[in-house]
């Protein structure tokens, strides 16, 4: 057992110990989330972790089995952290915290689980005979560069671990903090399949900071994918969520595609909007104040279920697929290089605006 004068003493290993090194000083407390157990509640003096507890606890497993009814396409997922300071008004992670008694709103956003003992736990996991090397993903339910990673590491740790195991696995980010595992992306890449993706809903200021109030500038992420793929990093973007009404003007999409053709990304995507469980209550709570006209629409689009109806879906799928110049993105393979394309189609009806 280690301790350090004002700090809660806790039993870890040697590697996770020396990994926290960088932690401010923060005053903490013990506690207990239901389901999880024991956990250190530590705070921290730094302007983005005003008013956030972040509950240090060990986890009984690092990877997480998807089942194959999901529309995923990989089985396997990793997440260091659950809830997310990046408080994205719409994301669809936010029921999670339902299962911690914890509320899908501020606690979300407030109340985040470090799952301290990750790097390890998957180390063990990725040693065992049963294990078949599948492909493993990181940000698919809470984003692993939000604020925290800056301080514990953890995804540094997987990254780590994913290299030493020769480990296919890919990242899906909002944040340049990325960047900082440069060096660990190319060594993975060297050894095993590895792509790394931005998410990048929309350059409008106003819809932005209305709809993701804690992440970074969506130019600064722009900049990460071209960082990325001037180090030969096979990177991404994901045009997500497209919101009707939002961020749908076709002449701002375009716009947006335009700079990231030019970063050399390997691909792009974009998927429409959907408000699964709590998140359909904050999302009309959300227009509500932001744009009561456009309540009846949604009330009519998501009446059936979370999901936008399928005409939608298509119309939002079309704008980043495109239609008014070609666009060359490669196919997503490294030693691929032929470009794909964007097929014309003709320009959607316009669209009206957040702002």
């Amino acid at each position: 057992m280690l301790s350090k004068p004002g700090r809660c003493v806790r039993r870890v290993c040697e590697h996770a110990f020396v990994r926290w090194e960088n932690l401010e000083k923060g005053a903490c407390t013990q506690g207990a989330l239901p389901g999880v157990g024991d956990a250190v509640v530590r705070t921290f003096d730094a302007p983005e972790a005003l008013g956030v507890r972040f509950h240090e606890v060990e986890a009984r497993s690092a990877l997480n089995h998807v089942p194959k009814s999901s529309r995923m396409p990989f089985r396997w997922t990793i997440n260091p952290y659950r809830g997310c300071t990046h408080a994205c008004v719409y994301c669809f992670a936010r029921p999670t915290h339902t299962y911690l008694d914890l509320n899908a709103r501020d606690d979300f956003e407030r109340e985040i689980v470090v799952k301290v003992n990750t790097p390890e736990l998957l180390r063990a996991e990725l040693r065992r005979q049963t294990w078949s090397g599948d492909h493993v993903a990181l940000g698919t339910n809470t984003d692993p560069y939000q604020w925290v990673e800056s301080r514990y590491r953890l995804t540094r740790g997987v990254w780590e671990a994913m290299r030493d195991f020769s480990n296919p696995c890919s990242v899906l980010t909002k944040s340049p903090l990325l960047l900082r595992d440069l060096g660990l992306f190319r060594e993975l890449v060297a050894r095993t399949e590895f792509t790394a993706s931005l998410s990048i809903p929309t350059l409008d200021e106003k819809a932005w900071r209305a709809t993701e109030p804690h992440t970074p500038h969506p130019r600064k992420r722009i900049e990460a994918v071209a960082e990325l793929a001037r180090n030969g990093i096979p990177a991404g973007v994901l045009v997500a969520p497209l919101i009707p009404g939002v961020n749908d003007d076709p002449k701002q999409v375009e716009e947006l595609l335009g700079l990231i053709g030019e970063t050399g990304a390997e691909s792009v995507s974009g998927i429409g909007l959907h408000l699964r469980g709590e998140v359909k209550e904050i999302w009309f709570d959300w227009l509500r104040q932001y744009r009561p006209d456009l309540v009846p629409a949604y009330e009519k689009l998501y009446r059936r279920g979370a999901y936008l109806p399928r005409e939608e879906a298509e119309r939002l799928s079309r704008l980043v697929r495109g239609r008014s110049r070609p666009r060359r993105f490669t196919t997503g393979h490294r030693d691929d290089t032929r470009p794909v394309v964007a097929k014309e189609e003709p320009p959607p009806a316009p669209q009206p605006r957040l702002f």
